[in-house]
């Protein structure tokens, strides 16, 4: 059954219904997100309470093992001196903090923790989202003004887990976590890449990065 929403990434309006445990989800049949109807979204305060139960330390090597799968890519990328905005940061930012032992100048933005929006009118050589872009109602607005902010040459790295086919979606722990209302496949960043012109690459199954072209 086609549905006439239109997906929050493409604009496409070829879209197929995806109910799954009494929940209204949505996939596009041209870039392939997944998305959850907004009547099924918790509200912000629900969503925030969700936030702040997460225990994510700046010192937590299991943690900083995680991150490394996206700073890794700044680190092989990016030469020093460079300035980077990690957004979504939360309110343990441990991959600025690795940044900074690192040599790098590094912002966190944040809605909830760090709501410092003239951050996102500056110009970067780097960003990064950890975990975070499958939390955004609006991801084609966000990534756009994301990649308005990156420098030309910059990279853009994207760190969430990717969907992989309708069967195994009803049946994915990524899922299960309410907060989770926006799933990408590779299609996805595929459709992002050719957009803005980038170069992509997947180096794991769950970070994809996007670099802007020079003049």
């Amino acid at each position: 059954m086609s549905s006439t929403l239109c997906c929050p990434l493409c604009i496409s309006e070829h879209a197929k219904s995806l109910p799954v445990a009494g929940k209204h989800y949505y996939r596009c049949l041209d870039c392939e997100l997944v998305w959850l109807d907004r009547a099924d979204y918790l509200d912000e305060a629900a969503e925030k309470a969700v936030y702040d139960g997460h225990d994510n330390r700046v010192d937590d090597p299991r943690y900083r093992t995680f991150l490394m799968r996206a700073f890794g890519e700044v680190l092989a990328r990016v030469p020093l001196p460079a300035c980077g905005l990690d957004f979504g940061c939360g309110p343990g930012p441990a991959l600025i903090a690795m940044a900074t032992e690192a040599g790098y100048q590094m912002a966190g933005y944040d809605k909830f923790y760090a709501d410092f929006p003239e951050l996102l009118t500056r110009q970067y050589d780097f960003i990064t989202s950890t975990e975070v872009i499958e939390h955004i109602a609006e991801p084609r607005a966000v990534l756009n003004k994301l990649w308005d902010c990156l420098k030309p040459g910059g990279v853009l790295v994207l760190q969430t887990q990717r969907v992989l086919g309708d069967e195994r979606f009803k049946n994915w722990r990524y899922r299960h976590d309410p907060t989770h209302i926006v799933f990408f496949a590779e299609a996805s960043f595929q459709v992002l890449a050719a957009r803005w012109q980038a170069e992509l690459s997947f180096p794991h199954a769950d970070v994809a990065v996007l670099q802007k072209g020079t003049p």
